[in-house]
This record gives C-alpha cells, structure tokens and sequence, in this order.
C-alpha cells in the first residue's frame, strides 16, 4: 500500500450532550475508492465535514494530514484549495441559474472584470464531454430531475481537479443508467490517481465498485479491510454490532388470505392530466386489510403520482374513483384523506415529510393538529400531552434524540424517517402508504422499519408500498402491481416472483 493521500488520526468531535467522533482513524490512497459504511448515526457525516472544513480546526480534536502535511482547515474554502471536493446529500445548486453557471459557480472565467460568458459555457461543454454527461448546459438546475442535478454536483466537483473526491449516498436518486455513468466517471478518476471517499448505505455498491472499506459504529472506528477480505454478512455485523438473521421480517398470513378479509382501499380509473396526454392512464387497483402490497416500476413509471393523488396531495387535474370500506370517499386535500384513516410516509422526508427547524415533539404531533382530539382542544395545543404522545412513540421507534426539544434536522437520515413514521403512526392509519421508506437509511434501520411495517400488517393495517429496491419488494409485499409509462403492466401473487419478471413489465417487454 503506497502512503497515504489523506490521513486522519484520532479524530474527537463533541456536540452538546452527545460525543459524534471518539478516536476515529481514517486513511485514504490516491488512485482509490474507499468506502465508509455505518449506520445512521455512526458518525460519517460528521468526519466528513471536518473533512471537507464544515467544522473548522479547533472545534475537534486529532490530526489531519494530506500528503503528509498538516492541514487545519479554518472553512470550507481552505479544504476546497488543498484539493478537496465533497459532494454532499443536500445538493448545493442555484436552481434558477443554468447548468453551466451552476458548474462554475464563484469561480467564473472573467474577461475585462466581467463574466466571459462563451468561455464558460465552451469550458463547461468539454467538462460534461469529457465525462460522456449529457446535460443541457442553458437549462436552470430546476427543470432537471433530482438524477440530472446529482450528476451536476458531481460535474461541478471535476470541474475543480479535486485530488480527493467524496460523494455521500452518490446513487439514491440515480436511475440505473446514471448510476453506471457515476461508475465510468469514477473509473476514469481512479486512473487519474484521483482518490475517492465513497459513503453508501447500498452494500452491494461496496462490492461493486470500492478497493477498502471502513466502517464506523457509535462513533468509533470498528476497522478497515480490503473488499477481498470481506463479506456482506460481515460488514454488517461490524456496522450493526451483531447478527441479523434476515433483512425482511417473517410474515403471518395476510387477511387478504381470508374469504371473508374485506377491501380497505380500492381504486377505479385514476388518471391524471398534468400535461397532455394523461400521465397516469386507468389505474385500478384495491388492497385489503392485513396486505402490504407493493408497488415496483422504474423512475417516472407514475408510482409517485398515484399515491399523492389518492392522498390528495396531487394539485393538477385528476379523475378517477376512490372507495374507503367500500364506501365512495371524496378526497381533494391530503387533510380528507387523514380524516379517512389514511397516512402517507412521503418520498422526500425533508421536503415533504418534515418541518426541519422544528423539533421532535412538533412534527411527531403535526399530523394530529387537523382535528380535535387528545392534543387539541379548541385549536389550543395541550404541550404536557404532546410531550406524552411523542415519548411514546420515540421510545417504541426507538429513535436516537438528545433531547424533545432538539430541531429534527439535527437527527439522523434514519432517525429523521423515525420521525416521520411516528407522525403518521399516531394518527392511528388504515391504510398506510410508504414511498421509498428506507431509501437512504442503514441497514439496522431498514430492518426496524421492515419489522414494524409487518407488524402494522399483521395488525389489519392496509400498506402500500412503493420502492425503487426490487428486493425490499419481493422481500415485504404479499402481491405486487407493476407500473410502466403511467399504466399497470403487471399484477402479482408474490409466490416464485422473481426481479426478472417485475423487470420485463417494468420496462414495457
């Protein structure tokens, strides 16, 4: 092993009440991708941004060495000049300005004092080029999807010549064909003798494509190893601290199984018209008390749409049926559908899901201010019962706080879904829609969420789920619908079902 590009050595890092680094070593080559694993919470995000200058010299303790050098960095800037480009989950675009003004941003050619426009984007057109992206240079970041936007990011770090290049959960919003062009770009850098800090929650991404793996727990380093010496079972015994049997929970018999078992939820003819034709096209489906039934398709297939318009979170014109117990239900705000007994865990928590500056007591309750009830009376909030109903929750969800009172964006991706989850468990659901529950989460985390969604079915609860993971689908669903341009392409038993088969629907064939 040559010596080190980067080399951290007892890192300690304090936050008021809790310690996010104890005695963490971390090392990294030039020419090598080196994964850092862990679970939510274990402490990654934190040595990133001492790392990348987000927490300056001084507010840890332990050293940091480039090549040998001693850095303390005093910002972020001071990283970005000995050749650091960190890439993190939040992307740092401008969305009103266009690609090639987001790839230079702050470092733009300049002619004559302004702005040399034609260099800029000629400069930005070979970048993209060079790395086979095909990104419409004058477009604004925001008419991209959130795939195009992540390639952006990592477009503007090239643009840098970073010698050492971290991307934290590169591939959570890439289609498979954007992953593959992360993989070539990333092959290209590796020749280059650029190094590069891959943080993923996707083991089999490790496998795939890392020369070493680190893994952290609690805070602590657990060890390094080489991909040879390792093994999926045994990388996550090292991040979780002990054995998990099976990713996916055994299932009872699903009531579904039941003559009698009635319908929770059914569907007649949704179709939605955000632009013409209908984007979603005569979608039927219905899901019974007890039943998690998934629902699989590639990215923009409509799966989305379908679940935040029957949620009443869909704003454009739509048309269709919706049946509750049987009975016809009208539903226009995501506020009727509450009132009928549905809840929906949304794709973007931190969008969508979360109030971030708020704190956990607040969004756990949020979703239980829309009618009287124990937390309200006479639209006055009771705080001592709030603080009651959260306590409950947070400890059956067993979710990491500081503190009630902590902002929630302050807790960990998996903690935060924890959140989320609790909010809309409180409401006491029937039916239950998941998008992408675990997307982003560890593996120790996955396995609670996977455990209590099964428990919610084994306990009547109607589930939907949709997933973008084909084996969390055949690992939790009882049947499976399959959607492909806006259409269902396929419907399930989830008996011998195989990817092979939800692929072929997927993709029209």
């Amino acid at each position: 092993m040559t010596s080190p590009l980067l080399s951290m050595q007892s890192i300690t890092k304090d936050f008021p009440g809790v310690r996010a680094l104890d005695d963490v070593n971390f090392q990294v080559c030039s020419g090598e991708i080196h994964a850092l694993c862990g679970e939510n919470g274990a402490g990654k995000s934190t040595l990133i941004k001492i790392l990348g200058g987000v927490h300056p010299h001084g507010t840890y303790e332990g050293e940091l060495h480039i090549n040998g050098k001693t850095q303390r960095f005093r910002n972020v800037r001071d990283a970005e000049h000995s050749g650091i480009a960190v890439i993190h989950q939040e992307l740092a675009l401008i969305p009103e300005m266009s690609v090639a003004e987001n790839i230079y941003l702050g470092r733009e050619p300049q002619k004559y004092g302004v702005i040399d426009k034609p260099r800029l984007y000629k400069e930005a057109g070979e970048l993209l080029a060079q790395f086979g992206l095909e990104i419409p240079l004058q477009g604004q970041v925001y008419k991209l999807g959130i795939g195009q936007q992540q390639l952006v990011e990592i477009a503007k770090a090239l643009s840098r010549n970073a010698r050492l290049l971290v991307l934290d959960e590169p591939t959570a919003a890439l289609t498979q064909t954007e992953v593959e062009i992360l993989y070539q770009i990333l092959g290209q850098l590796r020749e280059k003798g650029v190094a590069c800090v891959y943080i993923t929650h996707k083991l089999k991404e490790v496998f795939q494509i890392a020369d070493r793996v680190t893994v952290l727990r609690d805070g602590k380093t657990v060890g390094t190893q080489s991909i040879e010496e390792c093994t999926e079972d045994k990388l996550i015994s090292q991040m979780v601290g002990r054995e998990l049997t099976s990713l996916f929970p055994v299932r009872e018999a699903p009531l579904s199984s039941s003559k009698n078992n009635e319908v929770a939820l059914r569907v007649e003819n949704i179709s939605t018209y955000p632009h013409e034709p209908p984007s979603l096209k005569n979608i039927s489906f219905e899901v019974h008390r007890g039943e998690i039934l998934g629902i699989a398709g590639l990215m923009g297939a409509g799966r989305t749409e379908l679940i935040n318009t029957i949620f009443g979170a869909n704003t454009g014109k739509w048309d269709g049926n919706i049946y509750k117990n049987g009975i016809h239900v009208k539903i226009h705000t995501p506020r009727d559908a509450i009132q009928q007994g549905m809840a929906l865990v949304s794709e973007d928590r931190k969008r969508y899901g979360l109030i971030l500056d708020d704190d956990v007591v607040q969004n756990m309750t949020l979703a239980n201010l829309t009618s009287a009830g124990e937390i309200t009376s006479l639209g006055i909030i009771n705080r001592s019962v709030s603080y009651r109903k959260s306590k409950e929750y947070v400890e059956s969800l067993r979710i990491k706080t500081a503190s009630y009172d902590l902002p929630v964006r302050q807790l960990s991706g998996g903690n935060q879904q924890k959140v989320v989850l609790g909010k809309w468990l409180m409401t006491r659901p029937k039916v239950l829609f998941l998008d992408e529950p675990t997307r982003g989460i560890d593996v120790g985390a996955k396995t609670e969420i996977h455990s209590l969604t099964a428990q919610l079915a084994n306990e009547g609860v109607a589930i939907v789920l949709v997933s973008s993971e084909l084996p969390e689908i055949l690992g939790m669903s009882d049947r499976v619908l399959v959607l492909h341009e806006g259409r269902i392409t396929g419907e399930f038993n989830n008996d011998n079902l195989t990817q092979e088969d939800i692929m072929r629907c997927a993709t029209g064939t």
